[in-house]
């Protein structure tokens, strides 16, 4: 019972006062650069993301966006900058929210090509949905964060956007989108960080550069992506480990020839396969960033094989600190990301 004289509040807190959103991060198991010429990508998401609150701000006031806690310092001033243009893209979406402030904080490493920007571009898109009222509409919230991505990238392949969407496994190509792959099992995988940012626009521009001087070449390299991409979803679908990393190894070697690997990234693969992983790769655009190695493809129930891939994980992760690199274990669920 309320004391004497005290009634209780009618007032309620303003509807929608405040939208959240999260999204996750990205690798590619194969694909990079060949999916912007048309061919197949096969992603998955990570369990690493980024989460995002929108809030309405005054009416005179500009729109603003902050990164918070271990973000803080993750971005240099040009991406500050970019940050800004991109929230810009995004609110100019119809229906536009107004003038809002948003902030984002989480766990996903930026700059590395773990798919930073399209987590972001999401996880900010659902908050302003949230704020605009009921359930976020996929297709609204994917344009809100296509427009946010070509701030960053100029012409993305979109393959990033849906991992942070979606989740899990997913074959992808520009013309027809996005095909869930689906298998009784779960991926054990890890993830180093070569410390060097890349560039996707830079990367991209890069190849479309060598394509120009080297056509058949590049026209080659880009094909037997394409091939090796379908080859690696059956390998998934039969949860055959040895010749999806066998796969990988081939990948890397044909983004080598585009130019888009560096020798850390390099040395990282190199010391994970002594490691005994089965198959290691750039994830990403290249020039820097990150690298994914394969410490297994492990069936529902076969606890042997789980222990194996972690066994395999603990010395890939180990042979990185040895060489002064971080990195950390992702274990994804063929049909969804989980936490490990």
């Amino acid at each position: 019972m309320d004391p004497p004289g005290r009634q209780k509040s009618s007032r309620r807190p303003a509807p929608h006062h405040v939208g959240h959103g999260r999204a996750g991060g990205k690798l590619i198991l194969a694909g990079e650069h060949a999916v912007v010429y048309g061919t197949a990508a096969l992603a998955v998401g990570l369990p690493r993301a980024l989460r995002a609150s929108v809030r309405r701000a005054p009416a005179a006031a500009p729109s603003c966006l902050a990164l918070r806690g271990a973000l803080r310092g993750a971005a240099a001033r040009r991406d500050h900058d970019d940050l800004g243009r991109a929230l810009a893209a995004l609110l100019a979406i119809e229906p536009a929210p107004g003038p809002v402030a948003a902030t984002i904080e989480g766990d996903l490493p930026a700059g590395m090509g773990l798919g930073f920007s399209a987590a972001a571009g999401v996880a900010v898109a659902r908050a302003v949905e949230g704020l605009l009222g009921g359930a976020p509409p996929p297709e609204r919230v994917e344009r809100r964060a296509m427009a946010w991505e070509r701030v960053f990238h100029g012409n993305p392949s979109g393959v990033d956007v849906a991992a942070a969407m979606h989740g899990g496994c997913l074959h992808f190509t520009r013309a027809l989108g996005i095909e869930p792959l689906r298998a009784d099992g779960a991926l054990v995988l890890c993830v180093g960080l070569t410390g060097a940012r890349g560039s996707t626009r830079e990367m991209v521009a890069r190849v479309a550069a060598l394509r120009r001087r080297r056509r058949r070449a590049v026209g080659a390299a880009i094909d037997g992506i394409g091939v090796l991409v379908e080859q690696a979803q059956a390998a998934l679908r039969a949860l055959d480990g040895e010749r999806l990393g066998g796969l990988m190894d081939r990948n890397q070697i044909l983004l080598e020839t585009l130019g888009v690997s560096t020798p850390a990234i390099e040395a990282l693969c190199a010391a994970a396969r002594g490691a005994g992983a089965l198959g290691a790769k750039l994830t990403g655009s290249g020039g820097g960033g990150a690298v994914v190695a394969l410490g297994g493809l492990v069936p529902r129930g076969e606890e042997q094989a789980r222990r194996a891939a972690r066994w395999r994980a603990g010395r890939i992760l180990g042979s990185w600190r040895a060489m002064g690199a971080a990195g950390f274990l992702a274990r994804v669920a063929l049909g969804r990301a989980e936490g490990t």
